[in-house]
């Protein structure tokens, strides 16, 4: 059975193991032809894996490219489908999330990618600020760029790095939060060696965390769950949008363990909700789990 993901220009098709080239392209013909907006099919090589969450495809047919043009929620994405993680099948997700945002809150999205969260969240609601936190360096540059696009750099704020890394410093060096753009470091993606890089290292070493009223956690499918870090940077009444992968009979677990984490580092929590926010695989889903800081 064929499964595909649909980007904009760019569909990524799992083909079935039996499946012949000759198979695939016909296939990928079918749809060129069908769908107007779609210029290129992929193949899915393997499962997307590591904390960077890479795709492997293969090219089949149309224009010779990965860099995928994604349009949702009143929103537009670029980026390279090989070099960064984005997953259309959360467009529901991120308006939903979008929606429960508050006029004047400060929003921090942790394991951001090329921004989908943040933007849709600047875009689509009246946060005040929203931070958006990611390791990658590609997906960084990506954000950069998508931040431009949709036009909200004076909402939207990269934070780049290692998470539990960037909140140890923070810790250690309670100095006044400087503005980006008076440093104007975000180039640093662009040459390392530049001294906008070496300001960026000193800025982030120097400048104090995020105060956010909301924490979005898009996690991918990782053993830790980043809950020390979200406690650590949390207040009263910060709301908390976590998300797990788990079987269909795990869900008591995965609220277990939050409310054993909230324990460990000294938080009283509220569960607001609990939502399957996706199929991954036959009984085992995206699960959402939405608490306050107490």
């Amino acid at each position: 059975m064929k499964s595909y993901d649909n980007f904009g220009n760019i569909i990524v098709v799992k083909f079935p193991r039996s499946f012949s080239l000759k198979e695939k392209k016909k296939f990928a013909e079918k749809i060129l032809r069908k769908q107007k907006g779609v210029k290129t099919v992929l193949e899915k090589k393997e499962k997307i894996k590591g904390r960077l969450r890479k795709l492997s495809t293969n090219y089949i047919a149309g224009e010779k490219t990965k860099e995928v043009l994604y349009k949702e929620n009143n929103c537009v994405f670029r980026f390279n489908i090989d070099k960064t993680y984005f997953s259309p099948r959360l467009s529901n997700e991120r308006k939903e999330i979008a929606s429960k945002i508050k006029k004047g809150e400060v929003v921090l999205v942790m394991f951001s990618g090329v921004a989908p969260y943040s933007i849709v969240i600047a875009k689509n609601s009246k946060a005040k600020k929203i931070f958006s936190n990611e390791i990658s360096r590609e997906a960084n540059k990506y954000a950069r760029l998508n931040i431009a696009l949709n036009k909200v750099k004076d909402k939207v704020e990269l934070i780049p790095g290692d998470i539990k890394r960037l909140v140890k410093k923070w810790k250690s060096h309670p100095t006044p939060f400087p503005r980006t753009r008076d440093l104007a470091i975000m180039d640093y993606t662009r040459n390392r060696s530049t001294r906008n890089f070496a300001n960026y290292k000193g800025y982030m070493r120097n400048r104090s965390p995020p105060t956010p009223d909301v924490i979005v956690m898009p996690r991918p499918q990782l053993k830790e769950t980043f809950l020390k870090e979200a406690f650590s940077l949390s207040k009263t009444e910060t709301r908390i949008y976590y998300y797990d992968f788990c079987k269909v009979d795990e869900i008591d677990s995965v609220i277990e363990k939050i409310k054993k984490e909230a324990k460990k580092y000294k938080k009283k929590i509220k569960i607001l909700n609990v939502k399957k926010a996706g199929e991954l695989a036959p009984y085992k889903i995206r699960l959402r789990v939405d608490f306050m800081v107490l």
